[in-house]
């Protein structure tokens, strides 16, 4: 099983969320990937900010191992042109896997589009 976890509202609470510090993990989420971890399926961090985020999230987070994987979020398919991607956790509305969950966005209503691109509220 391939389960996929987006780094930005998925498995941190990023810096512009009021109420909350700089970058603070969403341990609900975090503990989510650490159960796949341990169940031995291969765990996918991806972030619309890019693999070198995901990375550094990866780590602080200690979502490593060898079943772990860093990808650029998008969608891949399989030899069947179905989702190769079984499960995708994400805070957007997302068709990345054959299963799509929405994870709530905490007290952050700031564009997707601009912090993906600039990491600060405009």
């Amino acid at each position: 099983m391939i389960v996929a976890f987006d780094v930005d509202d998925t498995l941190i609470v990023p810096s512009v969320a009021v109420g909350f510090g700089n970058d603070v993990p969403n341990y609900e989420m975090v503990n989510i990937a650490l159960w796949h971890i341990a169940q031995g399926h291969t765990v996918v961090i991806w972030s619309g900010s890019g693999k070198d985020w995901a990375t550094r999230w990866a780590e602080k987070l200690g979502l490593v191992g060898d079943n772990v994987r860093i990808w650029t979020k998008e969608r891949v398919l399989n030899d069947a042109l179905e989702p190769l991607v079984d499960i995708a956790y994400d805070d957007c509305d997302v068709d990345l896997a054959k299963v799509n969950i929405k994870v709530k966005r905490i007290n952050n209503h700031v564009s997707r589009a601009v912090w993906n691109k600039t990491k600060r509220a405009e």
